[in-house]
């Protein structure tokens, strides 16, 4: 069904998650549940597991399984009306590459990645395929092929699109608070700089953010690093929100027992998306003649982690 040959999204969505990790298993099984068609593309042991004895959810409340669509090839986006596009950073033009020939004209990208500039590299490969970035707020992780676990939250604040408010309540009435917004880039800048403040931390020290605010010196270290990154927006023509100062502290109380990406990455021997947090920083900073060596610190730390990491699985 075409999207874009109605004012209303159809009752059904095909979805596709396009690199079905933690978070876009997370949505996944949501939108599964709700009765949409969702399809899982990703690594091969995780799909098989997902094959085998359906999606596990985890949540405070729920054990789920649920059957879910699995593939391991890009071209399994066919035929789907929205594509939740949950690669890392890293890999944003080469999976975009893969997919673009398996798109229908209307099908809707949604970004759930982190980063600010994602939607934008999107649009480069993808051309004039419907685009738009999404803001994620939500702790989960994978605590095994085929199982994903959720710690806290879940709401998506997405950018204005040709089906958004049509998208939002079918998401919503799955259970994901989703919300249209034009201050998606702001809210993409204020979710950054929570993540350069605790993300390569919480790796390099292999802790929890509840942890980290704990121990002496860390607030302080933290504050700096939250300094820079809104000297930088602000610098960039950026208008970050009011509340940019209380979402970094909040994120320490919501999820005291979180362990970022960043570090989940680290433990696994798998490469981060640090050049694309506080990398990003430290490359607008240069652009624009400003100093950023707090982020620039964590940056090279994490990048001697990953060498070292890498070292050890050869």
């Amino acid at each position: 069904m075409n999207l874009a040959d109605h004012t209303t999204a159809p009752s059904r969505l095909s979805v596709a998650v396009m690199g079905a990790g933690s978070v876009g298993c997370y949505f996944g099984a949501l939108l599964a549940r709700a009765g949409h068609p969702v399809t899982l593309i990703g690594r091969a042991s995780h799909m098989q597991a997902v094959s085998q004895h359906g999606l596990r959810l985890q949540t405070a409340t729920e054990d789920l399984h649920l059957p879910v669509a699995t593939s391991t090839e890009p071209g399994a986006v066919a035929g789907a009306d929205v594509v939740l596009f949950c690669v890392k950073s890293t890999d944003t033009e080469a999976a975009a590459a893969q997919i673009k020939p398996h798109l229908a004209a209307h099908t809707q990208i949604l970004s759930l990645q982190n980063g600010v500039d994602n939607d934008q590299r999107l649009r480069q490969v993808l051309g004039r395929q419907p685009v738009a970035a999404a803001v994620v707020y939500v702790a989960t992780a994978m605590a095994g092929p085929g199982h994903v676990r959720h710690f806290g939250r879940g709401e998506l604040v997405i950018a204005p699109c040709p089906q958004g408010d049509a998208i939002a309540g079918q998401f919503s009435t799955a259970g994901i608070p989703t919300q249209v917004s034009d201050g998606v880039l702001a809210a993409l800048w204020q979710k950054l700089i929570i993540n350069c403040v605790y993300n390569a931390l919480s790796a390099l020290t292999q802790q929890p953010y509840g942890w980290l605010v704990a121990q002496q010196g860390i607030p302080a270290v933290m504050q700096d690093i939250a300094a820079e990154c809104k000297t930088v927006a602000m610098a960039d023509g950026v208008i970050l929100p009011s509340t940019v100062d209380e979402a970094v502290a909040a994120i320490a109380r919501t999820m005291p027992g979180q362990l970022s990406s960043t570090a989940q990455d680290l433990a696994r021997g798998k490469p981060t998306e640090i050049d694309h947090l506080n990398g990003y920083v430290v490359r607008r900073a240069q652009a624009l003649g400003i100093a950023a060596p707090a982020n620039r610190l964590l940056q090279v730390l994490v990048q001697l982690k990953q060498i070292q990491a890498s070292k050890q699985e050869l």
